[in-house]
């Protein structure tokens, strides 16, 4: 890695001026994605700054039918959160299946949101769950935020301070993970609510997306016994030395049999 300035504001707004101050910025949080990009030399930015002692964006909080929770939050913290267990337990066990415990305890679901790996968890919960993505600049639905392979509706520079979740009826996820890394080869989420079901699936394709036969199918009959036998077409899908389009296809189908099993 090359030399670069190192900035840790204590505010939002010195955050943004942080960033602005000339060069390339980079943000870190948990830092599983930038840190790695820097020692390869893929990312080379000359000022890093840090967010971790930004005040009061990990509280965890129910408000009505939205499930608040602060971008700083660790995936560890999501798992063993009493509020989430009661208000969305699938997405406390989604928090549960990432990484390993030393990722879990340092990576945040901020960050995992800005950087919108097309094979990380927390994008199919979003977009199942109706998400609100709230930054320091306004707010971003979850149907229009993810925009491809690492790419959201975020202008440069801005930072995600808390995401609002819509509580549904019932919801679940299952993923497939890759043995070494534990990322999802293919990772299903799936939401009821009463006016019908969504479904996202994350690792399969160039991006996060939802399938919109498998909603149709469960929102008529939310059963696994409806989707069985239900396959992702892979003409869009990723295919690679872990799993083929077609493997991946059919695997979606799995996941979201399971997932929905699990919604109960």
């Amino acid at each position: 890695m090359r030399e670069f300035a190192y900035a840790r504001p204590a505010s939002l707004a010195e955050a943004a001026a942080a960033f602005a101050g000339g060069g390339e910025a980079a943000f870190i949080a948990g830092g599983h994605t930038l840190l790695p990009a820097m020692k390869s030399r893929l990312r080379m930015p000359d000022t890093i700054v840090d967010l971790g002692a930004l005040p009061g964006l990990t509280a965890i909080a129910r408000d009505g039918d939205t499930l608040w929770i602060g971008a700083l939050t660790t995936h560890a913290a999501v798992a063993t959160s009493p509020e989430v267990a009661a208000a969305i337990p699938g997405l406390a066990r989604l928090a549960g299946q990432i990484g390993d415990p030393q990722v879990r305890n340092a990576g945040t679901i901020g960050g995992v949101l800005a950087n919108n790996d097309p094979a990380a968890d927390y994008p199919s919960a979003a977009l199942a769950l109706k998400a609100v993505i709230e930054t320091d600049r306004g707010a971003h639905d979850a149907d229009d935020y993810f925009q491809g392979m690492f790419a959201t509706a975020l202008a440069d520079g801005e930072i995600i301070t808390r995401i609002g979740f819509a509580v549904p009826r019932a919801a679940a996820y299952a993923k497939f993970r890759h043995p070494a890394s534990r990322y999802a080869l293919v990772g299903v989420f799936v939401a009821a609510y009463a006016d019908g079901v969504r479904v996202a699936v994350t690792g399969a394709g160039p991006g996060v997306f939802r399938w919109a036969e498998a909603e149709a199918a469960l929102t008529a009959d939310f059963r696994a016994e409806a989707v069985a036998g239900m396959a992702l077409d892979s003409g869009d899908l990723n295919s690679d030395i872990h799993a083929s389009a077609e493997y991946r296809g059919h695997l979606a189908g799995v996941m979201l049999a399971d997932a929905v099993r699990a919604a109960g």
